[in-house]
């Protein structure tokens, strides 16, 4: 089966910087293209940022110049190293990966982020 784990969020400072990292097994990672989403309270879930099997990059407006996605297909796993994080960011972070040969989304269960001071 393939299965997501997130770690590495937690409480911050405004300016601080966390390090999210998805790790991945039951798949060929390095076919799939990997992304983050979050979702802050009341708000609808949103793409942070992705990286393709081509690692080709994509960023959210607000975080980009902040952070940076990604991956190491040796072990299966994704990161997205944030900076200058600022209250606004924080959310529940969502690893996602997308199954290119069968379609199909896969998520992990998420980890909170929060940036108060």
């Amino acid at each position: 089966q393939v299965q997501l784990v997130e770690s590495g969020g937690g409480l911050v400072q405004p300016g601080g910087s966390l390090r999210l990292t998805c790790a991945t097994s039951g798949t060929r990672f390095i076919l799939h293209n990997v992304a983050w989403y979050r979702q802050a309270p009341g708000k609808q879930r949103e793409l942070v940022a992705r990286i393709t099997s081509g690692y080709r990059t994509d960023y959210a407006d607000s975080v980009m110049g902040r952070f940076t996605i990604s991956r190491d297909n040796a072990k299966n796993t994704m990161y997205l190293q944030m900076d200058s994080l600022k209250p606004e960011d924080t959310a529940v972070y969502y690893c996602n990966l997308h199954n290119v040969l069968r379609s199909t989304d896969y998520w992990g269960q998420g980890t909170q982020v929060t940036v108060s001071s």
